[in-house]
This record gives C-alpha cells, structure tokens and sequence, in this order.
C-alpha cells in the first residue's frame, strides 16, 4: 500500500488507510484507566463558518448569503449551539454530544502559521514550532507521555509506521518502526461520484459507470456528487459505512481494551471546497459525524476517559467567490469531544465579520492559537508538565487553554 507523505502520524503500534482516511495507534497504557486521546487532521482545510456557523453576526449573509443554510427551527436548519452559533445540519451526532456536555467546539482557531498552503501549513502543523523542524510534535508528546518509557524496550520502540515513509509529525526522538502491507487501499465514495460526474454526458461511458456503481450498492445521491445524509436513505439497515467510520469504529476497539494502546489519530481528506461549497460539504461532514459516533460507541465505558482533539491546517475565506465556494483562509474551528471534555459550549473569542475586523481583508481573524488548545490537552488530560510541554511544542511561551476538560 502506497501512503502519501502525510499519511498515517503518532507513535504507533499499528496504522490502517482506506482511501483518504487514515488511522495510526499508539503507545500503550497500564490500565482501563489510563486517559485516552485520539488526533483527527481534516485535509484540505474545512471551513469553520460553515461547520459551526455564526448565524447571530449581522455582517454574515453579506458576504456568504449563497452558502448559507437556514436558521435554527427552519426546515433544514441549523443545530442550534445556544443563540448565536448553529452546527451543520450534517452533525447530528455532535450536537447530541454538545448536547450532553461532552462536545466544545473552539472558534476563530488557527495555528501559529499564516501560510495559505496547504503543503506548508500541513507542515507547520505537524511540526508544531515557529519553525519547520525535521521532527514532529506529536513524536516529541509521545516520548514524554508517562506510559512511554514502559514500551522503550520493544524492537520496534514506541510504535510502528504503516507506510514506505515516516510521516514529519512521527519523525524524531521516539523510535518507530515502518511497514507498508499491500492491498490495504481502496477509493471512497466521492472519488467514484467524482468519475461519474465527469463521464455523465457522455452517452457510452456515463451510463456504463453508472449501473456499475449502483450495482455496486451506491446511491442516487452519491452518484450526483453528494453523498447521503444519515437518515435520507429508506433502509439504514443496508448503509455502507464510510472508509472513516470503519477506522474509527476499530481505533475505538482497540483504545478501549485495557491492554491496547492509548493514543490514535485519524485523518480524512475532502474539505477543499473552492467551488460548490455547499453541496459539496455534506458528504464530509456526514463521514466525519459517523465517524466520531462510532468512535465513541467502540469505546463504550472508555470514552468517560476519552478527548478528541480535531483540527485543520488553515480557515477559509469569509467572502464566497465566484464559483460558489471559498478559498483558502486562516481561523478556523476545531472540536473537542469525550466524556473528560468540558462541552455544552462554544469556546473562543469571536472576532466579528464587519470589513474592519476582517484578517487582511479577507479572512476570519485568529484569537485562539490552536496550540494553545493542544497544550491544554496534553497538561490537563495526558498529564505532561511544563518542561515537557516546551519540548512538544519548542518557541511556544503562551499559556495553555483552561477550562477544556471537566474537574
């Protein structure tokens, strides 16, 4: 199996790829008790007024009234986050965590970066410092987590890369291993819906495609380029669950054996909406809602012990261009989830949208760095100290982020 450069990340001791999803697992704990923490990257760049929207700003419909969904309590609206936000309607399973305390969606996040490339960005964020390192934080957080130094022993160190090469964010100090098995990768849906819409007008090869798609159990929906809603199909019963959800749901597996690992990360692709924003987003966000769900049900009693930290390079624009879509931006959301988090709320500081208040005219502006959130994370939940959080993330002198888990 060929993996991309950026494919699978942590200290691993297994990693699977199916399509643009990914999964790595990592260093092993003492006990049912030891805490749980799982990384999901978003490829591409999602956008977080879109994902979280901030329905209650004055200045919004002026500049994106075309990818707007309606308002909370209208047909097709939004989930409402208490008054001022909504999730995407394509979140149901999230918003039953926030609505059960256990979601914390953090607005106008954005890494200590302003590179609006993805390759750059992705850098930068897999290296976790103010400059491109040749090894990774989540390497660096790893070696200093506390049940590290039981598994310094093995052949293979920490963990174990499935892949031709080591991943920047698992280069460093923690010694990995790396494999590549073969015939482990396989296109997901929106690839398939993708080569159906290119050869839908021609009169040979469209219809071809086509029955040998449905043939294959995909839907009308996702054959037109947007995937189904959960619940949009009659038989749910018969729902083929995404290349993400089958990842997620194993991860949870394997974290909730008291002999497994501690650590994982996941990552899906698919956010790079330049063009047809809002039907394009659906299909995503419907994998990444599924996802998370069975991430938390294969954890079962887990997830009480349990943070999901998910994140993306970079925002999007806050204008809509031309071509229905938005390009690339700065602030952004990230989500926390898992029974230690300290949800039911919107974290962050919103900036606002008026034209003043915009970042270099034309982003969301930042007031959270995302590293802020993830030292919170590591300090509060994993358990790592100052000295080691200055060695996770080297250059970074702000404070942590309070108040993200429960006391």
């Amino acid at each position: 199996m060929l993996i991309r450069r950026r494919t699978a990340f942590l200290g691993l001791t297994a990693s699977w790829m199916l399509g643009r999803s990914s999964l790595a697992l990592g260093t092993r704990g003492s006990g049912p008790d030891d805490p749980r923490f799982v990384a999901v990257i978003l490829r591409g760049a999602l956008d977080g007024m879109a994902a979280v929207v901030p329905y209650g700003d004055p200045a919004l419909a002026g500049w994106r009234q075309g990818l707007l969904t309606p308002e909370p309590g209208r047909e097709g609206g939004l989930l409402d986050l208490g008054g001022f936000y909504g999730l995407h309607p394509a979140l149901p399973g999230l918003h039953r965590l926030y609505a059960a305390g256990e979601m914390l969606p953090i607005h106008a996040v954005a890494g200590h970066y302003r590179s609006r490339s993805h390759f750059e960005a992705q850098d930068y964020l897999e290296s976790g410092a103010d400059e491109r390192l040749t090894s990774g934080w989540l390497n660096r957080a790893v070696q200093a987590m506390p049940s590290a130094g039981r598994d310094a022993g093995r052949p293979d160190g920490v963990g174990l890369a499935m892949g031709l090469t080591v991943p920047l964010l698992l280069r460093g100090p923690t010694r990995v291993g790396s494999y590549a098995p073969a015939g482990g990768s396989h296109p997901d849906e929106a690839l398939y819906a993708r080569i159906a819409a290119l050869n839908a007008a021609d009169p040979l090869t469209g219809p071809a495609i086509r029955n040998g798609l449905k043939a294959r159990g995909f839907s009308d929906a996702t054959l037109a380029g947007v995937p189904p809603l959960p619940g949009m199909e009659g038989d749910q019963k018969n729902r083929k669950p995404g290349s993400f959800e089958i990842l997620a749901h194993a991860a949870g597996g394997l974290l909730a054996d008291p002999k497994g690992p501690r650590v994982a990360a996941l990552e899906i692709g698919g956010w790079d909406t330049h063009a047809g924003q809002k039907g394009r987003l659906n299909g995503p966000l419907s994998q990444l809602d599924s996802g998370l769900t069975a991430l938390r049900d294969a954890l079962g009693p887990a997830w009480k012990r349990s943070v999901v930290l998910v994140m993306t390079e970079f925002g999007r624009t806050v204008r809509m261009n031309g071509t229905g879509g938005t390009d690339h931006g700065t602030a952004t959301i990230a989500f926390l989830l898992g029974g230690s988090v300290a949800g039911g709320r919107v974290g962050g500081t919103w900036p606002g949208l008026r034209q003043e208040q915009l970042f270099e005219n034309r982003d969301l502006a930042p007031t959270t760095d995302l590293r802020a959130v993830a030292c919170g994370v590591l300090r509060d939940h994993v358990g790592l100290g100052r000295t080691a959080l200055a060695q996770v993330f080297p250059g970074f002198r702000s404070s942590p982020e309070t108040g993200l888990m429960r006391g």
